[in-house]
């Protein structure tokens, strides 16, 4: 991934993922939508930008017939391994 070269890409917890020292995002495309988990912290900080998606704990969808948002998930994904880097 352009975002984080440095990662690796594996399968976890049954779903694709990037990693870096440990898993920075899993995805998985589903029926109606696109899921990423980049974990809940991700979710709160990146939370006035998330607004209209719909979010779990730990997870974003994207609705499948819209347009995906890819700034946003490179944003969450740089900051998610910046994170992951320094110890989080």
């Amino acid at each position: 991934m352009s975002v984080i070269p440095e990662a690796t890409e594996v399968i976890s917890y049954g779903m694709p993922a990037f990693r870096q020292q440990k898993a920075i995002v899993h995805f998985a495309l589903f029926k109606n939508h696109l899921g990423i988990c980049p974990g809940g912290e991700a979710v709160g900080v990146f939370a006035d930008r998330l607004k209209g998606y719909k979010t779990s704990k730990g997870a974003i969808l994207f609705p499948i017939g819209r347009p995906v948002d890819f700034m946003l998930i490179a944003d969450i994904v740089k900051w998610r391994a910046e994170q992951v880097k320094n110890g989080g």
